[in-house]
Formats: structure tokens, sequence, C-alpha cells
């Protein structure tokens, strides 16, 4: 599709055409303003500002029971400056992530499907100000292809992406995840096929009734990122005449999803947009009680993206900076503070940054990621390369799955390509309930096995393959170790993979 086919109006479309007022007044108090109190937890993070160290470990105790932080003790964790102190904040929230997610890092692969959008951010490529982009919207054959190479490099989970557009709303979406499930390609072995499992969304906030679209369609994760908690920068860095300007149509979009059946939902900050990294740390807490309070379901990932250079945007890394230190203690901190929170840092950051944050308690990472619109597609061509003008932002980690998967194994670490939880029902009120008793780890452990067993005998080099198996007989006899009774019907169904059988879990 061409710019001609998704013209729109220079100031986008208007948003009293698609934001209903009652679906945010409904979820918010009748005494006015929000769940977000910025002027509480500035006030939270100052009275917070000196905690003692027996406080700071009597605060590690709880999370290592997997309660969710109240607020000041999150404040007291983010005051933390003692490098002693942190040392044990980060061991505590590798014990948390051991307990609740094992030993495992869950990969997928983001598939950006269009750069067009009538918002008008100040930080992003994507914004309908800049002239510069190169814009391009997939067609469904299209995302197909996409979605076929996605597969040939041994992906199992998409994030699917879009910009806010008229012609890439609910309806699209659905079609897009139709047209990433049909994608099928023949594996190693004679008869087994390999395809995308599990699909998550990446988009803008909508309404109830086109949410319930998109959760028809087969999602899995439904994500948006709120960018800023704080009020007024968010005001400043979105124009008022947009629909992304509604700080509380944003705000309230998980309550939405929960109401149109959709219980598995991801929350995110762009760390560096405005200087207070703490702050938006808190907020997002927040924003977590708040999604228990509503449905008793709180997020089930953080994401953690970081401001980088985009296309068209006069903001810097520079004028707000958030360090890899900082960034690292933000990982630590939430991973303490909403111990059964996946936590998810991407490509946008360097290896080193991501192989500081295995430890202290991330599960998801991507891997040979595009972020060019057909991207994937123009890798098998020969002709993909980052270009600022084509795509959101600069990746800063470019390794292939493989090299990915293979690094982590040296260092102990299995890949997880599991998407059972999705299809067995354990979302929502139930994988929350499995993730803080810790039963949901033993699923993910087994699972994580199977399926890197499959990936290892239908995509492996054999040198990685030879890197790899050590952790996987690891894994294995582990299981076999705490789970004796049960390991006769794993190692069946291991068998059965080795054998070439595929998909198949717990």
């Amino acid at each position: 599709m061409n710019d001609t086919d998704f013209a729109c109006p220079r100031t986008g479309s208007d948003p009293s055409r698609i934001i209903k007022r009652d679906q945010i007044a409904r979820y918010l108090p009748a005494s006015g303003g929000d769940f977000i109190d910025d002027e509480a937890i500035r006030r939270g993070l100052a009275d917070n500002a000196r905690p003692d160290k027996q406080r700071i470990r009597d605060i590690l105790q709880k999370s290592l029971a997997i309660q969710t932080l109240a607020p000041d003790e999150t404040a007291a964790l983010l005051a933390v400056d003692d490098p002693d102190l942190l040392a044990e904040m980060m061991d505590t929230a590798a014990k948390v992530k051991r307990f609740v997610y094992d030993n495992r890092i869950v990969t997928f692969a983001p598939m950006y499907i269009s750069s067009y959008c009538i918002n008008r951010c100040k930080y992003c490529g994507f914004s309908l100000d800049n002239k510069k982009e190169r814009r391009r919207c997939l067609a469904m054959p299209e995302i197909t292809r996409e979605a076929e190479a996605m597969v040939r490099r041994g992906h199992k989970r998409c994030m699917a992406v879009f910009g806010e557009h008229p012609l890439t709303g609910a309806r699209f979406i659905s079609d897009s995840l139709a047209a990433i499930y049909e994608a099928k390609v023949p594996g190693r072995r004679p008869g087994a096929v390999n395809n995308i499992r599990r699909v998550n969304v990446n988009a803008a906030p909508m309404s109830v009734e086109d949410l319930k679209i998109v959760h028809e369609a087969g999602i899995g994760t439904f994500q948006v990122f709120q960018e800023t908690y704080d009020h007024v920068a968010y005001r400043a860095l979105h124009p008022a005449n947009t629909v992304k300007g509604d700080y509380g149509w944003r705000l309230t979009c998980f309550h939405r999803a929960f109401d149109a059946g959709i219980d598995d939902v991801g929350l995110g900050v762009l760390f560096g947009i405005q200087p207070d990294w703490k702050f938006e740390v808190a907020a997002l807490v927040a924003h977590a009680r708040e999604l228990e309070r509503f449905s008793g379901i709180g997020p089930h990932t953080f994401s953690v993206p970081r401001m980088h250079a985009a296309s068209g945007s006069a903001m810097t890394t520079a004028e707000n900076p958030f360090s890899d230190d900082d960034f690292v203690k933000a990982v630590t901190v939430l991973r303490l503070s909403v111990p059964y929170t996946g936590l998810i840092v991407t490509a946008r950051e360097s290896k080193a940054l991501r192989d500081r944050c295995l430890a202290c308690g991330i599960t998801q990472m991507d891997a040979g990621t595009r972020i060019d619109i057909g991207g994937y597609s123009a890798d098998e061509a020969g002709t993909a390369g980052q270009d600022i003008d084509a795509q959101q932002f600069m990746l800063g980690d470019s390794r292939s799955l493989e090299q990915m998967v293979t690094d982590l194994a040296r260092q102990g670490v299995i890949t997880s390509f599991c998407t059972a939880g999705y299809r067995c029902g354990r979302t929502g009120g139930c994988i929350m309930d499995a993730l803080k008793t810790g039963k949901e780890g033993t699923f993910c452990k087994i699972n994580a096995v199977l399926t890197f067993r499959e990936w290892l005998d239908d995509f492996a080099s054999p040198e990685s393959a030879a890197a790899c198996e050590p952790v996987l007989e690891k894994e294995l006899a582990e299981i076999a170790e705490q789970f004796p009774k049960f390991f006769p019907q794993v190692k069946a169904r291991y068998d059965r993979i080795c054998a070439g059988e595929r998909d198949l879990y717990f």
C-alpha cells in the first residue's frame, strides 16, 4: 500500500470520533482525577529518600513472598544507592525470577506492520509531522510472507506492531493476526511444519467494542505503553488535537481490555522522554496495583524501552539521560515490586546491557529483530539494513536468534519457545495465581525443555546445537530430580519430539 492509500488530513483523525468519553469516565473516581496521582508519587519518593538497611531487607523478604509492594516500599528501593545493598537487591531479584519463572528466557520477534500514524508525538519517527519517514503498510499476503520469513529463522512468538491510523484499526489488526497464523513453513524432518503459535499485539488504545474484535482474532498479550505517566510531560509531548493527546483514554485502555475479554496485558513507559525515571517506575507499579484492584489480574508484562534517536525528532538521550546503571536499577526494582510480572528488555539495548539485566530478573528478549516494515523478507532477499528514516528507532543488539540462544546457553540459561499457557487457558487470573505460587514455573521449565529440543532439531547449526546441549541436559536432569513421578510423562513427550513430532506441551 502506498502513501495515497493512507492519505489523511494534516491534523489527523478527529479524536472525538475515536475516543468514547463514557469508556474513560466509568473507570475513574467520581470525584475527578485518575489513579495516577503525580503529587502523591513524588511525595512518596521524597518521604522515603533515606531508608535504613533493615527496612530494605524487610521489603526484600516481602518480594520473596511474591507480594506486590506498597508505593512507599517501591519508593524506598528506588532510594537505595549503597553498592552492597544494591547487590542484595539484585540477588533477591534473581531469586524471585527463578522462583516464579525458573531458569529461562522467553524469546519473540516484533513484526512492524504499518508506519502510518495520525499522532504527532515529539519523540517518535512515526509522527505525522515527520516528512522524512518513508512510510509503508503491509498488505495481507505481505504479512504472511513476513511471518514465513520469521518462522524460517525459528521464531514461534510474534509481537505485531501497528501505528494508530483509521485504516489499521481493529478489523485490520484482526485480519493481520489471521494472516500471521496462516504462515506455514516445512521443517527439516519429513512432514514437520513450523509456524507462529502466538501473536501478541502492540497497538493504540481502542474501545471495548473494537477490543472484542481483536480478542476474537486470537490475540495473546495486548500491549500499550503510557510512554510517560507524568501528566505535565505527557501534555507537552503529545499535542492536544491528537488521539494520543488524551491521557485518560490511554490510561484506561486495559480496563476496557479486561471488559472486552482480553485478560493478558502488558504495560510500559519510554524511559528518557522525561528526566525523572524513578517517578515512572513508581507510576508503573501504581498502574499494576490499580489493575489488581479493578480485576484481580495484574499485568502479564512490564516493558522498559529507552528513548533512542528517531527520524525527524530533535529529542536525544543526552537531554534526558537515563544511564545503563539507572536502567539496571529500574529493572531490579520492578522485578521486586511486582514479583509475578514478566520483564521485557528489547533489542533497542546493547547485548552488554541486556546481559547485565539477566542478573536482575528479566524474562523476555527479542532476537533477530527487524523493525523496518517488511524487514524480515528484505533480510532474506539480502536488501536489509538499518535506516533511521524507514523505522521507528535504531536497534542496539543485532544478534540473530541463533546467536542469542547460543549466548544464553553458554551462560547457563535456556531459551523457551513455549506458547502453551495461551492455548491451555493459563492466562489472566489463572496464570496470576500460578505465578504467585511458583506453580507456573514448573510448567515453564518443562515446556522450555520440550520447545528447546524442538528448536535445536529444526533450526540450530551443529556448532550451536553442541553449545546448547549441556543446558538442555541440565534442565532435563533437574526435572527428573524434582518431579520423579511425573518425569516419565515428560520424557515420553521429549522422545516423541526427538522422533519428529512437534508442538507437544503441558
